[in-house]
């Protein structure tokens, strides 16, 4: 059960490794973009170049859909990056629902795990594989892998780095379930002092407040990019940016101002330091980079 490229890395992992996949549920196709054409989800695509069977409801509770799942007798149900399931469809397989989270948990529960790990300045992060139960993420822990964040990694790059870690951790998970060789391990036994969460990020959560410390800016730019990206104003347009450097210097002019040549560079002071953009785009444009921007423009 899955939808998005993430997902399909683990269903390629356990197509690889022989597991007999006896059915793929994943979103319903919707229109997209300006002429409103059918999108079908990574893992529809994969699936259906795979010869899989695919179900993909609008409702998880609707009996049609409950049935079929029935008639598939799966022994085991995998989900990646998928909706939050009903209690009669995790408890239908004889062997429980594995879901992959792309945190180590119990930190970094709900929705933009590898967002969060970014823009809190984490640096290590990883996959978890637990059983499903009613809260979500709140299963007891098969296994973890950890993946170290390098400085400058964007959301994209630990994005990519998770998406094969947590494919062959999904395999590794499911052979140990096929041996009966494993242990749970309830989340209540790490340490959940200060736990840190991760919700949905929606639009006004990605502009940027230049008056903030410099190192959060950065981390803030880098843990949006490349989606859902941080963005500011910028010659009364919206100015999405996807890669920045640091100079963390004290800053001759006041915080959100800007520095520019008009060629090479531009940069937006912060509370104590400066955000060099490095690749942008502007309302309206493509995206580019900063040279490329600015010889597209005039600045006073």
């Amino acid at each position: 059960m899955g939808t998005p490229d993430f997902a399909v890395a683990s269903l390629a992992a356990l197509l690889n490794a022989n597991f007999n996949v006896v059915g793929v549920v994943t979103a319903p196709d919707k229109p997209a973009g300006r002429g409103q054409k059918i999108n079908e989800s990574a893992v529809k695509k994969y699936a259906v170049e795979n010869n899989l069977k695919v179900l993909q409801p609008e409702k998880l509770k609707n009996p049609e859909f409950i049935e079929q799942l029935k008639v598939l007798n799966a022994d085991l149900q995998l989900v990646v990056a998928f909706r939050m399931l009903p209690e009669v469809v995790w408890k239908m397989p004889k062997k429980g629902t594995i879901n992959l989270h792309a945190s180590l948990l119990p930190n970094y529960r709900g929705a933009a795990p590898i967002n969060w790990a970014i823009i809190n300045g984490e640096k290590e992060s990883g996959v978890t594989t637990f059983f499903l139960k009613q809260e979500i993420d709140t299963g007891d822990v098969l296994f973890l892998d950890k993946v170290i964040i390098e400085d400058g990694m964007t959301a994209g790059d630990l994005h990519d780095d998770l998406m094969k870690k947590g494919a062959d951790l999904l395999v590794k998970t499911v052979k140990a379930i096929e041996k009966n060789d494993y242990q749970e391990i309830p989340q209540e036994s790490f340490n959940e002092e200060n736990l840190k969460h991760a919700p949905k990020i929606f639009k006004e959560d990605c502009q940027i407040n230049w008056n903030l410390d410099n190192d959060v800016i950065y981390n803030k730019i880098r843990g949006l990019s490349p989606y859902p990206t941080a963005f500011t104003q910028f010659l009364d347009k919206g100015l999405k940016i996807y890669k920045v450097t640091k100079e963390d210097v004290e800053p001759v002019i006041s915080a959100g101002a800007f520095l520019s040549d008009g060629k090479t560079y531009l940069k937006f002071a912060s509370k104590n330091g400066f955000i060099s953009l490095k690749e942008i785009q502007q309302e309206g444009k493509k995206k580019m980079e900063i040279g490329d921007f600015l010889r597209g423009i005039r600045l006073d």
